[in-house]
């Protein structure tokens, strides 16, 4: 169990049968009036951000994640299947649950599989990934002072913003977490 008073950013936590990360919270100590803690909690199962009060001695019992390195092995229609190395046990997790967090992991790359009492509920792809540029427009000279980016489609089928130097056939290295281009790989 954890009290309110001990919350910090991160934490898991069971809040009446659903199980909720903590964002964002802050201890506060109103001139009059009891103290409490204001929370921005984020519904791990539909990504949903809420935001609620709580009294410091309010307790909470602390929701397990278990995050497991599984293998993306391929897609087939609307099921995606990954696979555990150690005991060579195949999942397959439907489309609706991967969303579109798989767009920039190409097959056999290793993801983080998320799952609550058996239930899994995410799949984390790794931070970076190294992709070719299959389609871009070649730069145009002139006018770059601005960084200027253009559209360029990578091997797993996503569009990034590039800059204009990048060709056709180069290697990027790219932010899953937020689609940009970080270099040349």
């Amino acid at each position: 169990m954890i009290s309110a008073g001990d919350f910090r950013n991160g934490k898991t936590l069971e809040i009446d049968g659903t199980v909720y990360q903590i964002i964002e919270f802050q201890h506060v100590k109103p001139g009059k009036g009891a103290a409490f803690v204001r929370t921005k909690l984020k519904d791990i199962k539909n990504g949903g951000v809420v935001e609620r009060t709580f009294r410091p001695t309010e307790k909470f019992p602390e929701a397990r994640i278990d995050r497991k390195d599984m293998q993306y092995l391929y897609q087939d229609g609307d099921l995606y299947y990954f696979m555990d190395n150690e005991s060579y046990e195949q999942v397959a997790l439907s489309s609706d649950l991967i969303g579109d967090t798989l767009k920039f992991v190409k097959e056999n790359e290793m993801c983080k599989v998320c799952s609550w009492n058996g239930q899994v509920f995410s799949v984390e792809p790794p931070l970076f990934v190294e992709l070719e540029i299959t389609a871009t427009e070649p730069g145009l000279k002139g006018n770059t002072a601005t960084g200027a980016t253009k559209p360029a489609t990578v091997e797993t089928g996503a569009t990034v913003m590039v800059p204009l130097f990048v060709d056709n056939g180069e290697r990027v290295r790219i932010d899953t977490r937020t689609g940009e281009y970080l270099s040349r790989a």
